[in-house]
């Protein structure tokens, strides 16, 4: 059946694969869903994509243009490997995007003058601070779901040094005169915010056209929930993470608060999915803990392999402490489960009180011990966690499905001029 939709959109982002979590899926998606329903859609993705795009869209591959993987990329992705990651995404990150963005020119100047373009579509990075080169190409130009403006809890000054978090600092001031000398996002037809805590962080608040429409998405046809019995209180309570393994995901918070639950008699077990830089310290603390037989370590797993443990499990645990979005709770919400995750950052935009227990980062030394009485509540209460789980799939089904955001998103590619 032919689409109703008539205009031609080009999705720019260097960064998309489904191989990885966060941001890189999300042009993936909107590209995939858009062909779904018949949209004459291109997507401009880098090079070292290729074969995993390929892969994946079959028959539409040939929609796909590739920046090449220059001696510029990988001279510069080298050199950054020594510093931390804020500087990595501050400065390599950004002198990569200002390649990949002078590349992908010269591909949206042939798609204008072909007549193959009509929107062009810029969905990341998410930051709302990123510079955009995406403009004065005659054509409308829409950027986001954009994402970001956090900072940390107080008391978490630690994971953050002094001379990055100044460098960070230091780095948005620079970021807020580059989008004046490089004013892509004030030109563009939409700016796209998943929260109002974004809007404030834009270059530009007052943008006359900013859109909130959520940054992540639920496939609910991969994220289904089984069907569940409810659990037997004398059945083991499993928890189960998902995520990068750094620090920045608080998971010494995560694993105290297991031994504590499990010294107040619960019947806890967690599984770890992910792997990181962060993994042999963590491995160290179970052990030091006492619990090391209750933890298992998964390591990186595919989205299909997180959905199978995911239906294993009885609740999400994630106590992040920097986390603009958080797409893995969307997922587990999806699958069934109810959530404990933090009171802080992207997490507590889709919790609420019916579908999981919101535990606050502060203050800093009893976080363990009240994210061990959200475990012992929904461990100690079968029936509640139960409950939790259901309200939790139908809040996704209602806000935050995949194809509902697809037509959110048609519609603002139908108004922009």
């Amino acid at each position: 059946m032919a689409s109703q939709f008539s205009k031609k959109i080009l999705i720019c982002a260097p960064n998309a694969t489904a191989r990885f979590g966060g941001e890189a899926i999300l042009p993936l998606k909107y590209f995939e869903l858009l062909r779904k329903r018949d949209v004459d859609v291109r997507l401009i993705a880098h090079a070292r994509n290729q074969r995993d795009l390929e892969e994946r869209v079959g028959d539409d591959a040939d929609r796909i243009m590739y920046v090449p993987d220059s001696k510029w990329h990988r001279m510069i992705w080298k050199a950054g490997k020594p510093f931390p990651h804020a500087i990595q995404d501050a400065v390599f990150g950004s002198m990569m995007a200002w390649i990949d963005q002078r590349y992908q020119t010269k591909f949206i100047r042939e798609c204008v003058r072909a007549g193959l373009v009509d929107i062009i579509h810029q969905p990341i990075p998410v930051s709302p601070l990123a510079p955009s080169w995406i403009y004065g190409f005659a054509v409308p130009v829409v950027i986001g779901p954009m994402n970001g403006g956090m900072n940390f809890p107080k008391g978490y000054e630690e994971y953050e040094s002094l001379f990055a978090r100044n460098f960070v600092f230091g780095a948005r001031l620079v970021a807020l005169a580059l989008n004046r000398v490089i004013p892509g996002k004030k030109h563009a037809a939409a700016l796209l915010v998943a929260n109002e805590r974004t809007r404030m962080a834009l270059p530009f608040p007052n943008h006359p056209n900013i859109v909130q429409l959520v940054e992540n998405g639920v496939d609910l046809d991969l994220w289904q929930p089984s069907e569940r019995v409810i659990r037997k209180p004398n059945e083991p309570f499993r928890l189960v993470f998902v995520g990068r393994l750094v620090d920045l995901k608080a998971l010494d918070f995560t694993l105290s608060a297991v031994a504590q639950a499990q010294a107040r008699g619960v019947d806890v077990y967690l599984d770890i999915v992910g792997d990181g830089p962060e993994l042999t310290r963590l491995r160290g603390l179970s052990k030091e803990l006492g619990i090391d037989d209750l933890i298992e370590f998964r390591g990186f797993l595919s989205q299909s392999q997180c959905a199978e443990i995911l239906k294993e499990s009885d609740a999400l645990i994630l106590n992040c402490v920097r986390e603009c979005g958080g797409a893995v709770v969307l997922e587990a919400m999806s699958a069934g489960l109810p959530v404990i995750g933090p009171e802080w950052g992207g997490p507590a935009d889709y919790i609420n009180e019916e579908c999981g227990i919101l535990v606050h980062p502060e203050p800093k030394d009893t976080y363990a011990a009240r994210i061990c009485d959200a475990i012992f509540e929904l461990a100690t209460n079968p029936s509640k966690c139960s409950e939790m789980g259901k309200q939790g799939r139908r809040r996704i089904v209602n806000d935050f499905d995949w194809e509902k955001k697809i037509d959110t998103m048609m519609d603002v590619y139908r108004t922009v001029q």
